[in-house]
């Protein structure tokens, strides 16, 4: 491709809603252009880059025994009925009608539509296993998008669907999608981390998410250096940080706090370490009559260590809680614990169901709320003090620096972006929308179902936020808009400069090389400023002098600063940094 029969569109200064340094960069290299709050227009130099993802994905996709086929943006509303997710799905759901007022969606996801295909196509084991796939638009109406194509409303994902006889062989396709996605991000170049996760709402119950290591990622990742050990902090394994409890060694005692409410106020006044008081978190759970109306409201109280946090998903997991739960007002806390949040404990509440986190259940002559304002009660101990807790759970967040659940190491934290993930999905889909096959006895049985998703476009920004300077991006080889990018300078002037361009752009399409020759006569400045920009990996700068002297310049773009190589030995040089 040569420069004056493309479309380069730079800009100098990112637009004032640009956030992030992927949005930023994006913008400002020409590859999208915003149209609508969260929807975007993707530029011929953007769409290079989604060109080349989509071809890394369907060649491992195929490789690994997919079936490419192609769904609708626009369903019919009766499906998502079938299994609930019409309402349940909230506004992030887009929600149309056609001319006949019957209702359609705009798809966020198509669990519904390939299930309604394989009820319909999969009708014999012997058709088993399958998995299809399709590369499509999806529309998820978020609240706030931001960050440019990081949470954008409109956007590109690769989904597939695999569906099986039983749970072993269903267990097998997705160890073989977990191990196709492994090579797709190990073929993009980008560093990234495969993590158990929780299911969330699309429900199932093995599932792991593939994170882009970035300082600006919205997800924490836990992990053991020393092991193979890793998953997103919503799932990670906090193990009890005492051996057992010990002895009661103090008298329990009343003590004045005044306006020290929280934990870490009040081991800074009573000179003890944070780690030794008790946080109090209320919860409540309410059963619903026929009418959706409240019949029975229960209290609940959880306690994690003052230096730890509550992390909701685990506490969503609790007996009790799995129906959904909401945190107490502050009429029901007066009226369970009579008291004003901020002195809260587990002694003296009434009609509260007590859930500890496993390092609190070991405790011992610990310090947490009166109940009572401007006091807290210290040598607090289970059994002696207060009955021994309703559950003991794992409820709260891990910390760098934890015992790794495995006993290979401690726990390290990393920021990083999801844009992969896979769901073994059992029969959730199937079972509510009856797709079933007949086994070798002729009988119908459900059929076991993975999902697994790649955000494409998401993938462009996760990309630029792990690799980018103060000079722009910086792209891997592999997605790189053009891989390398031939800058001769002054070839209006020089016959020389330009037939060298031209010989070496020949020579390196002949390779299968995606090369681009910067044909538009701009300053060398201007155009290396461009280049850098926009993240080409691998430039060749060609100018008379250096000509005259049997050289030419190479620079990738991590250098900080050009090569002189050989003009002889250029290509070979080229091939050697492309692995070729």
């Amino acid at each position: 491709m040569k420069a004056s029969q493309f479309f380069i569109s730079t800009l100098k200064e990112a637009p004032a809603d640009a956030e992030v340094a992927s949005h930023k960069l994006m913008m400002r290299a020409g590859m999208i252009k915003r149209l609508g709050a969260g929807i975007y227009n993707y530029m011929p130099m953007g769409l290079r880059v989604i060109r080349k993802v989509e071809k890394i994905i369907r060649e491992e996709m195929d490789a690994a025994g997919a079936v490419e086929c192609l769904m609708p943006v626009i369903q019919p509303a009766e499906l998502w009925q079938e299994t609930g997710r019409f309402d349940k799905m909230g506004p992030e759901l887009l929600r149309v009608k056609d001319r006949h007022g019957r209702d359609f969606i705009v798809q966020p996801t198509s669990e519904e539509v390939i299930t309604d295909i394989a009820r319909q196509e999969l009708r014999s084991y012997r058709q088993l296993p399958k998995n299809f796939y399709h590369i499509q638009t999806k529309f998820r109406d978020e609240r706030r998008p931001r960050f440019g194509l990081m949470r954008g409303r409109e956007f590109t994902m690769k989904d597939a669907y695999s569906f099986d006889r039983d749970v072993e062989a269903a267990g097998r396709s997705y160890e073989n999608m977990y191990a196709a996605y492994c090579k797709i991000f190990d073929r993009f170049g980008l560093e990234y981390r495969a993590v158990a996760a929780d299911t969330g709402a699309i429900g199932g119950d093995r599932s792991h998410e593939f994170q882009v290591i970035a300082e600006t990622g919205e997800d924490a990742i836990v992990y053991c250096p020393t092991s193979d050990y890793a998953a997103n902090i919503e799932l990670a394994e906090g193990v009890a940080l005492l051996p057992a409890r010990a002895a009661a060694g103090q008298a329990l005692a009343k003590t004045p706090t005044p306006g020290k409410s929280t934990c870490e106020d009040v081991a800074a006044l009573l000179g003890l370490p944070l780690s030794q008081t008790v946080k109090s978190l209320v919860l409540a759970t309410d059963e619903l009559d026929e009418h959706g109306s409240i019949v029975k409201t229960q209290v609940w109280l959880l306690l994690v260590r003052g230096d730890h946090d509550l992390n909701e998903v685990k506490a969503g997991k609790v007996e009790g809680l799995k129906a959904g739960f909401r945190f107490a007002t502050v009429g029901e806390i007066e009226a369970h614990f009579g008291c004003k949040p901020g002195y809260l404990g587990p002694i003296g509440a009434k009609g509260v169901k007590v859930v500890a986190d496993r390092t609190v259940a070991l405790m011992s002559d610990f310090v947490c709320g009166a109940n009572e304002a401007d006091f807290h009660l210290t040598g607090v101990n289970w059994g002696r003090d207060l009955p021994e807790p309703d559950v003991v759970a794992d409820i709260r967040n891990v910390v760098a620096g934890d015992p790794s659940p495995d006993g290979k190491g401690v726990l390290a934290i990393q920021r990083g972006i999801e844009v992969g993930h896979v769901f073994y999905l059992g029969t959730k889909y199937s079972a509510a929308m009856n797709a079933t096959f007949l086994d070798e006895n002729g009988k119908p049985k459900l059929l076991e179902m993975g999902c697994y998703g790649i955000g494409v476009t998401r993938i462009l920004g996760a990309a630029i936020e792990q690799n980018n300077d103060a000079r722009g991006i910086i792209w891997p080889d592999a997605i790189a808009p053009f891989t390398v990018v031939i800058c001769p300078i002054g070839a209006d002037r020089s016959e020389d400069v330009k037939q060298a361009a031209e010989k070496l752009y020949g020579e390196l399409k002949a390779l299968g090389v995606d090369v681009l020759l910067d044909d538009r006569g701009e300053r060398p400045g201007a155009m290396f400023a461009d280049w850098e920009l926009i993240g080409v990996p691998h430039r060749v700068v060609l100018g008379d002098r250096g000509l005259k002297e049997g050289q030419v310049e190479y620079q990738g773009r991590r250098d900080d600063a050009a090569t002189k190589v050989a003009v002889g030995d250029i290509v070979s040089h080229l091939k050697a940094k492309l692995k070729l």
